[in-house]
């Protein structure tokens, strides 16, 4: 029996959405996000564990919104180039007119 990774989460981390209505296959790149973003070093090893490297490293590249810092974690911890993360070249196809 493979436990749902949503009973290891911070529940904080979806706030805004009815958890109970959040598939942990189906969501899988929202649940992701949110935990790169907004998580603990625990909601970071339990997406791990649920998910499996290459799995997680299949979602990640697909992720559109990341910060720099992050962005930086990822491609240091699982070893892909950040020219391989779409939300990297979305970035840079998106560039602003102000950079503050």
């Amino acid at each position: 029996m493979h436990v749902d990774v949503k009973n290891s989460l911070s529940k904080s981390l979806f706030w805004d959405v009815n958890f109970e209505e959040i598939d942990s296959q189906i969501h899988s790149l929202f649940i992701t996000e949110r935990v790169l973003t907004r998580g603990t070093l625990d909601d970071f090893r339990a997406v791990k564990n649920y998910y499996g490297i290459e799995k997680l490293k299949s979602i990640i590249v697909e992720i559109k919104n990341l910060d720099e810092r992050t962005l930086s974690f990822c491609s240091a911890y699982f070893s892909i180039p950040k020219t391989k993360f779409r939300c990297y070249n979305f970035k840079q196809s998106n560039q602003t007119h102000w950079n503050y």
